[in-house]
């Protein structure tokens, strides 16, 4: 039997980035696997003007419609017009608002993008993800004693993509390729402050990534030796062991996304060292 999907409008308003928005509707979208959101996004609605051109949009490809509007009656008016046009609509905020309003009390006044304020952990972000950019790949191994978190593992294992993602929650990671036979710099092995952790996957699903990565400009490139499942044997038993050597903790990212090693790594820096 063909293995068709239904496609559904999603459309996600927000009086601000919309990043809260599209991890929620991202998150509930994905258990319903045979049908697949086609995304619209409409950010900074902060006004009827602005809201009731994106309610047209709505109303000439009607889905589900999700907001986060802190402005209540801006959000009444999407309510209204939603029931009008016959979609259905959450407030995502607001049930989250109320519990935090039952326990904590009523709210002095509501704030737009209060998440996105520059405050001292905004520029924490800016500062980690600047160190984290610089850092990428065994750069500037010199100052490794400066980093939250070190990230070590073979090629393809998720390295950089798990950096920048720590990075956005104010981390300060490095990450450092491991090669055979090719030793770590000693910075790396004198730092003291830094959690060091091994990422690992297996065999296969490294060849398979490694296989769809384009590498022919590389002079004396092979390949064929590249995602060679043995050879690859190889390089995680090298990485294995010198993770156990130096006992680093080692995250399996086969199974993984991004987000789950990140949280893995977050739950390790909470452990005594």
């Amino acid at each position: 039997m063909e293995n068709r999907k239904n496609f559904f409008h999603l459309h996600l308003i927000s009086d601000s980035t919309g990043e809260t928005l599209i991890s929620a509707g991202r998150a509930a979208a994905v258990q319903f696997q045979h049908s697949n959101p086609i995304e619209h996004v409409y950010p900074l609605v902060r006004n009827r003007r602005q809201a009731d051109a994106v309610l047209q949009s709505i109303d000439k490809e009607p889905g589900i419609v999700l907001y986060t509007i802190v402005d209540p009656e801006l959000a009444d008016f999407i309510d209204r017009r939603c029931i009008e046009i016959g979609v259905p609509s959450v407030n995502v905020l607001e049930p989250i608002i109320g519990t935090f309003q039952a326990y904590l009390g009523p709210l002095a006044r509501r704030r737009v993008g209060a998440q996105h304020v520059m405050n001292a952990d905004y520029f924490a972000r800016i500062e980690a993800l600047n160190y984290t950019m610089d850092h990428d790949d065994g750069q500037m191994a010199e100052d490794y004693d400066q980093a939250d978190v070190v990230l070590v593992g073979i090629s393809r294992t998720s390295k950089t993509p798990t950096s920048i993602y720590l990075a956005n929650r104010g981390i300060k990671t490095a990450n450092i390729p491991i090669v055979p036979d090719s030793p770590l710099p000693e910075s790396l092995l004198a730092a003291k402050g830094p959690l060091i952790v091994g990422l690992i996957a297996t065999s296969d699903r490294i060849s398979q990534v490694r296989g769809h990565r384009e590498l022919g400009t590389v002079s004396g490139f092979d390949p064929s030796d590249y995602t060679d499942r043995a050879s690859i044997a190889e390089e995680l038993k090298y990485a294995r062991s010198l993770c156990a050597r130096h006992n680093w903790p080692v995250i399996d990212v086969t199974r993984r996304s991004i987000e789950e090693t990140a949280a893995a790594i977050i739950a390790l820096r909470a452990k005594p060292r």
